[in-house]
């Protein structure tokens, strides 16, 4: 990343300070208004930590006016949190000294459909005395999404939610499944077309313009796709889709993991990112007189995360769990490559259907799983696909097929254990300038803890570990 790139990104943190404290109240007390007609009692105010776990307090809807105005007590340990709730420390955070302040988005804040009573709003994290908290991953994702604004780069961006349904009374070793019909057939949709409608009801009611839903390929797995939003947006809807699927599968007697793995040895759940690149209201993906169809910027962009997947697994495949998911001929997206509409590669390429294709064009990360913080993920894809188009990055020939019956290194492949992305993370000066000191630092922390706590745990017990943490 050069110098001049690097003064973007300190320049667009402008753009997550606090609006005074007046306005701040203004606003909270509309939003209150809203909320109470809406039968809403209390505000859970969420945030993901480094583990990819969401953790959250609340305030009663009467409290909502000091929580905008002075924010909510959140220690900056959370930063070091394993996803099993162990805590570690790095250089810069950890340990139990000091407090930072966490603001709800009232522009996000919605009644939670699936949860009577209760509206939920993402937060951001500042310090005592108000200035943003340099670990705040959300603050992260804004900051690099003002940075490409500041380019004239617009993003749109989704992130596709796969789960896995099971039965609330089975043992939490032994998942048993509501339903046993073949993948991706009309037989488990039939059998749970109940819930099915009560998930796209409650997202629905909640603002969300779903584009599908449907069964997947492991026992008891289901996908649900949401319309593309800004990045830090479609981070938000993320966890807001989750914490939807989760209350409304309590209410039908069903417990959900959204883990990398749910059983060793079968298909796990995905995270994909679907995103693509505007400028002045024109998708750079398409038009252009680069591989099908994609602008120069567009290019260089996805050359710059395609570079940088081995880091980027960081912070889009957070738990170790997620390495057992990179199985190469599972549609994982093993191998470094890109190809058009290959499923077996890292970076997919989608043009969409004649006649739509100047608004369907976009990229599908396919690598990252849902261990990760989104906020991370979006915002590190972010910076390294705005470094490749700085540096006007070409994209490497296509690969159609499958990269796995290819010659051996014909194709790299992925790391295939956490060790292998930790080792290119900390050679990443890209993500280390993007990310701030204090972030990349917690990071690393809490990934080298996770890595040493499962270094020698077999497939079964790391599955068992964290099927239920994520």
């Amino acid at each position: 990343m050069t110098a001049d790139t690097v003064a973007v990104a300190v320049d667009a943190h402008a753009a997550v300070e606090l609006p005074p404290r007046a306005e701040r109240a203004r606003q909270a007390e509309a939003a209150a208004d809203r909320l109470r007609a809406a039968g809403v009692e209390a505000v859970a105010v969420t945030w993901v930590d480094n583990a990819g776990i969401t953790r959250v307090k609340a305030v009663p809807l009467g409290g909502l006016v000091h929580a905008a105005q002075w924010g909510v007590g959140a220690a900056p340990c959370f930063d070091v949190f394993l996803a099993d709730d162990a805590i570690t420390t790095s250089p810069i955070i950890g340990g139990p000294t000091g407090d930072l302040r966490l603001y709800p988005d009232l522009d996000r804040v919605v009644p939670l459909a699936a949860q009577p009573g209760w509206a939920w709003a993402p937060g951001d994290r500042h310090t005592q005395a108000g200035t943003p908290h340099p670990g705040c991953q959300r603050l992260f994702a804004r900051r690099m999404e003002a940075t490409a604004a500041a380019r004239g780069i617009g993003l749109k961006a989704g992130i596709e939610v796969e789960w896995v349904a099971a039965l609330a009374g089975a043992p939490a070793d032994e998942p048993q499944y509501p339903t046993h019909g073949p993948a991706y057939g009309m037989h488990r949709l039939t059998d749970l077309s109940d819930y099915l409608r009560d998930v796209l009801r409650a997202l629905g009611e909640q603002g969300l313009d779903v584009l599908q839903i449907h069964p997947e390929y492991a026992p008891g797995q289901f996908e649900v796709s949401v319309a593309p939003e800004g990045p830090v947006a479609a981070a938000d809807t993320a966890v807001l889709v989750r914490h939807t699927i989760r209350a409304v599968s309590n209410r039908h007697g069903l417990r959900v993991s959204f883990a990398p793995v749910v059983e060793a040895g079968t298909v796990g759940n995905g995270g994909h990112l679907h995103l693509s690149l505007w400028r002045e209201g024109r998708n750079l993906g398409r038009g252009g007189s680069g591989p099908h169809g994609l602008t120069a910027e567009a290019e260089g962009f996805l050359a710059g995360v395609l570079a940088a997947l081995p880091e980027l697994l960081v912070l889009g495949c957070s738990s170790p769990a997620g390495y057992l998911r990179l199985v190469p001929s599972h549609w994982a997206g093993a191998y470094q490559c890109w190809g058009l509409e290959n499923r077996e590669a890292a970076l997919r390429l989608v043009t969409g259907s004649a006649g739509e294709r100047s608004a369907a064009a976009n990229a599908e990360v396919k690598c990252f799983d849902a261990s990760a913080n989104p906020y991370l993920a979006v915002g590190a894809v972010l910076a390294a696909g705005l470094a490749g188009m700085e540096q006007r990055l070409a994209l490497p020939p296509e690969f159609t097929g499958d990269p796995a019956a290819a010659a051996p290194g014909t194709v790299p492949r992925l790391p295939a254990r956490p060790a292998e992305s930790i080792a290119a993370y900390e050679r990443s000066a890209v993500l280390r300038e993007a990310l701030g000191e204090p972030l990349y630092q917690a990071v690393l922390a809490v990934r080298r803890a996770e890595a040493e706590q499962y270094a020698d745990t077999t497939p079964e017990r790391m599955v068992a570990a964290t099927r239920w943490r994520y």
